[in-house]
């Protein structure tokens, strides 16, 4: 709008004009490049999960790499920060290292990704990457980073605009679609115009309803919300319009009507796709009048308020088939605000979940799981739940992300990661709609685990082997078993890894000082030195230092 603003105001002119008219136009200039500048697509990373729960939803421009120019990621910087704030803070998880990640640009709009000798552990979509080129079709897309199996970052692309701080309308994220439906609502607030919404069911459609309200002049007055779809339809006449003693059979007394029940305020009809005929003639009047006539009477009243209605079915379809009447729609959409669904935005979902996840925690006392103390401890959220997250397409949107957040928390509750029931697990696998499972029904069995083809060690890379032996906390039966090689070769190729060490080389001074740091929590040595945990334990006790399992 600003640049569209600058042109029409900079346009040819005389030879003979004064000096300040042409400063005004090199300024107007200006304006416009920089708003072109600004409106300019880059590569961003945003954080899905980590060990700091609220974090979420903090990202990194690219800006250098759209620029040409290599960017470095560590541990240590550069800074991740919240759309519209200027502070921010490195990724600072002591599992991330200090060796830089290096993005660059490459060939054809695509993006390098180099990760150092002995770096920080990246997968992508399960496998272990040192060097990855991503399309634009993936930036697009958006491709999902994990880090060191604890941090989860979303590559992807964003308008390098920075949003200046404000009000949210209630509405959590900042991906480019809920940003547009923000400024929809700034637009039409203040304007009596009818408002049609239009959306997959879950998406928030009467939170969109309630923002314009309470930014209206209106926001004093009533709000009052009906779902068309929940009405019998020989009552809907009657429960929206009021109805007069006796008009019909059980009409015993006079009923007032959501109508007036909301004068001078904001009635938001949901469904009204399902608006029966006669509902619909008399909505059209309302709306072209602003006069009702109640079931059975016969003088009209004036009516004061602004309507906005909300739909997730295909109204244009409706009326071709008869069901649904075309004036009526194009009065009910004076202004149309279309919401996206969940899955078109992949950047929200971090955030979106520690929302929810917040709301459930304080009723349960546990808030502080999403501030950990610990830098060493395990992850809240588990990186492989975050990916599941992310991956999920969310056919029931923000309303089944909310319901199973909601059912994590509790099911959780009094342990320190989240934990995956069989049933949610299936939930998040599965590509339709959200099953409502029967209270009486058991909880199906897991899948036993496919087994894993026998190789030789030989076959076995030094990327694969500690990709392996992290995912399965140093555990080296259980990495050797995916690995698909007996338990003793395992040993023999942790001897030749330049970067894995064995307990029993590590000095006593590292192993005191780690000791003490990580507060006698074996598992948190484990993570930190990366070695086999029962030989670790096993040089603990020789040094006379207990050690504990968290």
């Amino acid at each position: 709008m600003l640049q569209s603003r600058a042109m029409s105001r900079s346009e040819p002119r005389d030879s003979q004009s004064p000096p300040l008219v042409a400063e005004v136009s090199t300024a107007i200039g200006q304006e416009q490049r920089a708003a072109a500048s600004a409106d300019q697509v880059v590569p961003v990373l945003t954080l899905i999960s980590h060990p700091t729960a609220t974090r979420a939803g903090e990202r990194l421009l690219l800006e250098g790499v759209a620029a040409g120019r290599e960017l470095s990621l560590s541990r240590n910087g550069p800074n991740f920060t919240r759309p519209g704030e200027t502070f921010g803070q490195p990724l600072a998880d002591p599992f991330v290292s200090r060796t830089p990640l290096v993005f660059s640009p490459g060939e054809g709009g695509r993006l390098r990704l180099r990760v150092g000798e002995g770096g920080t552990r990246v997968v992508v979509d399960g496998q272990l990457v040192t060097n990855r080129e991503f399309t634009p079709e993936e930036l697009a897309t958006g491709v999902l980073l994990e880090l060191s199996g604890r941090v989860v970052v979303l590559l992807h692309q964003a308008s390098r605009k920075t949003r200046t701080p404000g009000d949210t309308l209630g509405m959590v994220g900042e991906s480019p679609g809920i940003l547009r439906v923000r400024e929809h609502i700034q637009r039409i607030a203040d304007l009596h115009v009818p408002v049609l919404v239009r959306g997959e069911t879950g998406t928030g459609k009467e939170l969109v309803a309630q923002a314009i309200h309470q930014h209206s002049p209106r926001k004093g007055r009533p709000f009052l919300s009906v779902n068309l779809g929940a009405i019998p339809k020989e009552l809907a006449a009657a429960e929206l319009f009021g109805a007069h003693r006796g008009a019909f059979t059980g009409a015993t007394r006079d009923r007032e009507g959501f109508f007036r029940a909301a004068q001078g305020g904001t009635l938001f009809l949901d469904e009204v796709g399902e608006a029966p005929p006669e509902v619909q003639v008399m909505l059209l009047r309302v709306l072209e009048t602003g006069e009702l006539y109640p079931v059975g009477g016969h003088t009209p009243i004036k009516t004061d308020v602004r309507l906005i209605a909300a739909t997730d079915a295909n109204l244009e379809e409706h009326i071709r088939d008869g069901r649904f009447k075309a004036p009526l729609l194009h009065r009910l959409a004076g202004y149309e605000i279309r919401l996206p669904p969940l899955r078109e935005r992949r950047e929200d979902i971090g955030m979106l979940f520690q929302h929810f996840a917040r709301e459930a925690l304080e009723a349960i006392g546990e808030a502080h799981r999403l501030t950990p103390g610990d830098p060493y401890a395990e992850p809240w959220l588990p990186a492989s739940l975050a990916v599941s997250l992310l991956r999920h397409p969310w056919p029931g949107n923000i309303r089944q992300l909310r319901n199973l957040t909601r059912q994590l928390v509790i099911g959780s509750r009094g342990q320190p990661v989240l934990q995956l029931d069989p049933r949610l697990a299936g939930e998040l696998e599965a590509p339709g709609p959200v099953p409502k499972p029967s209270q009486d029904a058991a909880e199906p069995t897991p899948k036993p685990s496919t087994a894993v083809a026998r190789r030789k060690s030989t076959e076995v890379t030094g990327d694969e082997l500690l990709s392996a032996l992290r995912q399965h906390a140093w555990d080296l039966k259980s990495a050797a078993d995916s690995l698909g090689i007996p338990r003793t070769s395992i040993y023999d190729l942790i001897d030749k890894h330049p970067n894995i060490r064995r307990a029993s080389t590590l000095s006593a001074e590292e192993l005191t000082s780690c000791h003490r740091e990580c507060g006698g929590d074996l598992d948190a040595m484990v993570q930190r030195l990366e070695v086999s945990k029962k030989a670790l334990a096993r040089r603990l006790k020789e040094l006379g230092l207990s050690a504990r399992s968290s």
